[in-house]
């Protein structure tokens, strides 16, 4: 159904009565038009896209009403997809070129991909005539949203991990919770008590719920890269010991039954799936499955990732924005709530009260809002822990990396989490099939 861009207010307007006779009677003064009275103003409505669980879309909602109650005359119309449909989606209504489909506002990543595009919203301007404060926004943060040096997106958080756990499965089988002091041995010993392998081989509960995209949070802790600048790259540096010795830390917890291979996870409904169900005792995620979990009512906590004996914490210094789309016929208004959703008190502190996001300003982290927050989990100075330590690393920060990552890198590294190859198989022909890529498409540039 396609959008009415503008709702007229009917204005009262007086009956005009005309008399056919030579007395017209006076109006009375009740008929009178009102004085001193503005017309009402006009409402306009913007499409705001994203995507989510039904728990973050019961969050979405409540955003939306508090900014249409603080904002009655610019109504918000809402388009939710499945991650796994959004991004065809959105691609789609933009190819269709139709401004009265295309959302005013959306959640989106990689937003260097889509500003290289032109379909996004350059939003200096924007920030340079209401004076938004950059300031608070976590270190290299912003980067993230940023193409050709302009800002073209509001990263709504960021995409701080951590270690979740089960403190009942932890407590069933007498291992100390995490603290973040666990280096990768503690967490390995911890590991091999909490996995549960039956007689027959099955693997009942796996110590490990963990995505394979999220392999680069071990290799950054190892001081290990994906490529050698992450800006503006010149090759691939997998298969440098650091990165491979990281690699080989993942695929070794997938291939001892430690952690659930990476397929066996998605077809399990997720980490989230996994770990409420008892399949995973730990998985390593976002803030994002923090109300699920509260929800369901688990006993449940968060530490930060454990790193290797004398590594680094390497927490990933990115995340979905909020971005304009270049086609809104109303960008006055989708400025307003653009800025509105990514402001202390608006949009963010709603999602911070949450407990669904790390935020990505700084002060709202650090705020009662978040880390006195009512519900579980309790140790959430754990987000500060790895927030503080952000790094790039995770993602490249140039327009082709979405292309490199998907058609490439992941693929390649999927056969790894697999088992149908080894890390000394597949890893050097990866970095073949990159470093030709990168020369192809101009790079270093």
């Amino acid at each position: 159904m396609s959008k009415q861009r503008l709702l007229h207010v009917l204005v009262p307007l007086l009956s005009i009565v005309f008399v056919l006779s030579a007395c017209v009677a006076p109006p009375t003064p009740a008929a009178e038009a009102p004085s001193g009275e503005e017309p009402a103003a006009e409402a306009v409505t913007l499409t705001w896209a994203f995507w989510g669980s039904p728990a973050e879309a019961e969050t979405h909602m409540k955003v939306a009403d508090a900014f249409m109650a603080e904002h009655p005359n610019i109504e918000i119309e809402t388009m939710i997809e499945p991650w796994s449909d959004y991004f065809t989606k959105v691609q789609t209504l933009w190819a269709s070129g139709d401004a009265s489909v295309i959302p005013d506002v959306l959640f989106l990543w990689p937003t260097p991909r889509y500003a290289a595009d032109g379909v996004l919203e350059n939003l200096e301007p924007w920030i340079e005539k209401s004076g938004y404060d950059l300031s608070d926004y976590w270190p290299a943060l912003l980067e993230s949203a940023m193409y050709e040096g302009d800002v073209y997106g509001f990263p709504r958080d960021i995409g701080i991990e951590v270690l979740y756990y089960n403190k009942d499965t932890f407590d069933e089988v007498g291992v100390d919770y995490p603290t973040e002091d666990w280096t990768w041995d503690d967490f390995l010993a911890a590991a091999e008590k909490l996995t549960v392998v039956e007689s027959s081989g099955r693997v009942s509960r796996y110590a490990l719920g963990m995505e394979g995209g999220k392999y680069q949070l071990w290799s950054g802790q190892n001081s290990g890269s994906i490529l050698d600048d992450m800006r503006n790259p010149s090759k691939c540096t997998l298969t440098e010991p650091a990165a491979m010795e990281a690699i080989k830390f993942f695929a070794d917890l997938m291939n001892n039954n430690l952690a659930m291979r990476d397929a066996n996870l998605s077809q399990a409904g997720g980490d989230s799936a996994a770990f409420q169900s008892g399949q995973v005792a730990m998985i390593i995620q976002n803030a994002s499955r923090v109300s699920a979990f509260n929800q369901a009512g688990m006993n449940y906590d968060v530490a930060p990732v454990p790193i290797p004996e004398d590594g680094q914490r390497s927490a990933s210094a990115g995340g979905a924005a909020w971005v304009m789309s270049s086609a809104s016929d109303n960008k006055e208004e989708a400025w307003t709530f653009l800025s509105w959703l990514q402001s202390t008190e608006g949009g963010l502190r709603i999602y911070t009260e949450s407990g669904e996001v790390f935020p990505a300003l700084k002060s709202v982290a650090r705020s009662d809002a978040f880390l006195e927050a009512d519900a579980p989990p309790e140790n959430r100075e754990a987000f500060l822990t790895e927030g503080e330590n952000a790094k790039v690393g995770r993602f490249g920060y140039f327009p082709e990396w979405g292309e490199l990552n998907g058609s490439i890198i992941s693929p390649g590294l999927q056969r790894v989490w697999a088992g149908e190859a080894t890390p000394e198989e597949a890893v050097p022909e990866i970095c073949d099939q990159v470093d030709a890529f990168l020369a192809e498409n101009g790079y270093p540039k």
